[in-house]
């Protein structure tokens, strides 16, 4: 019987998001995919070193026990195959348990996230990433230079999520971009007791509700948290729509335009992902960061 990754969160992540490949990068920007094919595998000895997403897919990794597999990671890269053995080679090196990949040499790789049943798409490529993100998954353009730091907080997943356009729809966004604060805050009052529209990345935040309740065993423990410019009295639609999905968050801030790096700063995620670029800008010099390439702020931009 042929294995299935269904119930399982399943992430699909690029070469480059998983590794550090931007050297190898420049080389195929600045000459072509021949020039790069030639380095890879002149380089099939030499570990890659651990890219932005790499402590994240580690930690994810380790809620899988014995006889209780609950996550699966699938490198899908628009890498050749050739150059995926290197990246096989630095799993191995690393002691990242990677079984699955997709390369396809150039070719759009994002149609194979339906048959992965992908809960996540990271990318370096943003042409991906909002064509992942238009066939209806959760993907975000990661930020390769992000600040990175692996051995903080080592038995604990923190993960932060921006409202708008990233937990919930952008309904809200487009009546800011419309009619200012005043509107939007009127507009949130009275809708106060509807719940959001869900945004692309509200299957992953169930999914990773779920995965802490299914494996209690696991050596790894979770933490969200909501970081978003709302504030009162637009909070309590927020709050109130995550009650109505059943979904908890560990930690909600509500910072009314504030920087949201500087909470990013104490609260450490391994990752965190928001539809502005602006706030991904300052997020990434201090972790982990991923760019939401969807809603009305991100309309005509690509």
């Amino acid at each position: 019987m042929a294995k299935t990754l269904e119930g399982k969160l399943v992430v699909a992540i690029s070469s480059r998001a998983l590794f550090d490949f931007e050297e190898e990068n420049r080389v195929f920007e600045e000459t072509d995919d021949r020039a790069y094919m030639e380095l890879q595998l002149s380089r099939l000895e030499v570990a890659a070193k651990p890219g932005v997403a790499y402590p994240l897919v580690k930690k994810l990794l380790a809620f899988n026990t014995p006889g209780n597999d609950q996550v699966a990671v699938v490198v899908l890269s628009r890498n050749d195959p050739v150059s995926g053995l290197r990246v096989f080679r630095s799993a191995q090196a690393a002691q990242l348990p990677l079984e699955r990949g997709v390369f396809t040499r150039g070719r759009d790789p994002y149609p194979y996230l339906t048959s992965l049943g992908a809960t996540l798409f990271l990318s370096a490529r943003e042409a991906d990433v909002r064509a992942a993100l238009t066939a209806g998954f959760a993907a975000a353009r990661v930020y390769p230079d992000s600040a990175v730091a692996a051995d903080r907080h080592p038995e604990e997943i923190r993960i932060a999520f921006d409202g708008d356009a990233v937990l919930f729809g952008d309904e809200a966004e487009r009546i800011y971009e419309q009619g200012g604060l005043k509107a939007f805050q009127a507009h949130e009052t009275e809708r106060v007791a509807v719940p959001l529209p869900p945004g692309p990345f509200k299957p992953l935040l169930e999914a990773l509700q779920r995965l802490q309740t299914q494996a209690p065993d696991a050596p790894m423990r979770l933490r969200t948290a909501l970081v978003t410019a709302r504030s009162a009295p637009a909070h309590e639609r927020a709050i109130r729509t995550l009650m109505a999905w059943n979904i908890q968050v560990d930690e909600a801030m509500f910072l009314g335009g504030l920087e949201k790096a500087d909470f990013l700063r104490e609260f450490e995620p391994d990752f965190f992902f928001d539809d502005q670029t602006g706030y991904c800008d300052a997020a990434a010099k201090v972790g982990p960061t991923g760019h939401v390439v969807s809603g009305v702020r991100n309309e005509g931009s690509g």
